[in-house]
This record gives structure tokens, sequence and C-alpha cells, in this order.
């Protein structure tokens, strides 16, 4: 055995960089973390309340619309284990960038879609990005923070995941009002962020 320093997974923060939730840069990583994670939460329950509108705009019948909710929760579910592995192989922070951004095109191809079929194509491929943006940003909360600061921002995200997730009808009910497209392109401004 040797006492040298175990070698520093890629896309986390070296020992001596770890940051503290009273520090903006930590400020930051919470943020962009709960952000990404909140919208994939959010997406799962706000097309709900779209689905009547929906289903009249794309005259969609019944499995159209439960492949419209399931084809994103099963693609999500699926590959969310595989998401957090490969954050581990290529860097949590390059996968975590990359699940945002696909999460983002995804939720325009959404909101653009002219017909069902094209929806359920754009929610499967939604359901990927959110599967690498999920366990990305847990991994980069765990490897950014310093352990005294760790439960504190986990909680933090755990708990401002679930607002998002609860908001989701709140949110739904409203943009529905205006359309249900809404509803997708809601998850670009965050994305961008």
């Amino acid at each position: 055995m040797t006492d040298a320093p175990l070698p520093v997974p890629p896309g986390t923060t070296p020992a001596g960089e770890l940051v503290g939730l009273s520090e903006a840069r930590g400020r930051w990583v919470l943020l962009a973390t709960t952000l990404g994670s909140g919208v994939a939460l959010l997406d799962a329950t706000v097309v709900n309340i779209a689905l009547p509108t929906l289903g009249r705009s794309l005259d969609a019948g019944f499995s159209g619309l439960q492949w419209t909710v399931n084809g994103y929760t099963l693609t999500l579910a699926a590959l969310l284990l595989l998401g957090g592995s490969l954050g581990d192989r290529f860097g949590r922070r390059r996968t975590f960038v990359l699940g945002a951004v696909w999460f983002a095109t995804a939720s325009l191809l959404c909101g653009l879609a002219p017909d069902i079929r094209v929806l359920v194509a754009a929610r499967l491929l939604q359901g990927v990005g959110g599967a690498l943006l999920t366990p990305g940003s847990l991994a980069l909360i765990s490897a950014s923070f310093r352990p005294e600061d760790r439960g504190r921002a986990i909680g933090a995200w755990t708990g401002l995941g679930g607002v998002a997730g609860a908001l989701g009808p709140l949110v739904g009910g409203s943009l529905v009002q205006v359309s249900w497209r809404l509803v997708f392109l809601l998850n670009l401004p965050p994305g961008v962020a």
C-alpha cells in the first residue's frame, strides 16, 4: 500500500477546492443542479394537465396520450442507472450539461410537434435527457460540497425538487390556458441557464 492520494474522478472538484453553501460558487452549484433535476421532475407532472387539450389539438387517441406520459417515464427510469454510470466514466459535469442540452432540445421538439407520433418520439428523447441530467445533478452535489455542507445541500436539492414536482399541475393548468405547447417550452429557459 502507498500513501498516494486517490485520483480525482473526472467532473469532480479536487478535495482542496470543495465549496460550502455559504459561498457564491456553492450556491451556483446548488442552483444549477436543482434547476436541472427540477425541470425533469416538473415535466413528469406538468404534462398530465395538458393531456385533454393536447389530445384535442393533435386529434390523439387514448393510446397516444398514454404514450405521451409513459414514454417519458419509461426511458427516464430505464436509463437512470446508465446516466449515473456515464457520469462516473466521462465526467459528472459533462454528463449533466449533455443531459441539460438534450432535455431542452427534446422539449423544443415536443413543443413544436405537428402530430402525436412526433410528440411521443420527442418525449422518449426527453426521458433520455432526464436520465442523463438527474443522477448527474446529485453526483455533482456530492462531489462539490464540503462534508459539513453536503447533507444540507442534498436536503435543499431534494426539497426544491419536490416543490418543482408539486408545482407541476398548477403551472400546467396556467400554461394550458394559453397553449399546450408552452408546457414543453417551459423547459427551455432553465435548460439554457
